[in-house]
């Protein structure tokens, strides 16, 4: 179909709507992680981290969009355990034994996430300094080069899911360009305001780093078979984040209310 068809198709819009909702929604996590990785760089450098990081989840998506054909055939089994599962409700293996190239890209994104979400948490609790890549104590030790590395590999995972969205949802490449750019264009905007709210309330660094934890969780089972449906997973997200927003207000109240030190 042709630009001019689609401008006036109601389907097209329909379709295009839907995606850069889906996609907006998915690029929150590839956000989160961006942020709280570049709030350990020196301040003059995280603005700059944070734009070079989202510019390449830009070019990686439209690369990928430019190769669909090799995008589908990730979803090929490259090789297969011959394993059984545990059954599951109904007599069939509770998880994939075959494995494509796109469940192995989730898997290892998911066991980095994970395992960046846990050391972080770790330092978070246990504030010593030491030489690890994200200890607070440590700031300079996670150089501008290595930052961007970590994105780039983040920036992969999640371009892949999310390309392969885009590609269950609709076949016209206009649609998806167009979603994938409006999508960067909103984690652009977004990704300042985000960062800085992350530095300002400590306590949602920890929820933050909760929700990539959960969402490494979710890569890793959505790699070995274990669909869990996205509606779940943004449903507690959402939940969560309104108890901390609840306790955000609760904690400024009474910090406003409270009476003002006396002098002895």
């Amino acid at each position: 179909m042709d630009i001019a068809a689609l401008l006036t198709d109601p389907a097209a819009w329909a379709a295009l709507i839907t995606l850069i909702i889906m996609e907006v929604v998915l690029g929150i996590d590839n956000l989160i992680f961006i942020s709280i990785l570049t709030n350990k760089l020196p301040e003059h450098q995280q603005q700059k981290a944070r734009r070079i990081g989202i510019g390449l989840a830009l070019v990686m998506r439209i690369l990928l969009l430019s190769m669909i054909w090799i995008i589908v055939s990730l979803t090929t089994p490259v090789f297969d355990l011959g394993l059984q599962g545990a059954p599951g409700a109904h007599g069939a293996p509770s998880f994939e034994t075959a494995f494509s190239w796109r469940d192995i890209i989730l898997i290892a994104g998911g066991l980095f996430l994970v395992w960046k979400a846990t050391k972080e948490i770790h330092h978070t609790m246990t504030p010593e300094p030491s030489d690890a890549v994200l200890d607070k104590k440590q700031v300079v030790s996670l150089n501008f080069g290595s930052a961007i590395f970590q994105i780039i590999l983040l920036d992969m995972v999640f371009s892949i899911d999310s390309i392969l969205t885009a590609v269950g949802m609709t076949d016209e490449i206009a649609i998806m360009v167009t979603a994938v750019v409006v999508t960067v264009g909103v984690m652009l905007v977004a990704a300042d305001p985000l960062a800085n709210f992350i530095k300002r309330n400590p306590t949602v660094v920890m929820l933050a780093l909760g929700f990539l934890l959960m969402i490494g969780a979710v890569l890793i089972a959505d790699g070995f078979g274990v669909h869990v449906p996205k509606g779940y997973i943004y449903a507690a997200m959402a939940f969560s984040a309104l108890v901390e927003i609840l306790n955000m207000a609760s904690r400024r109240s009474q910090t406003k209310n409270a009476p003002p030190p006396t002098d002895h």
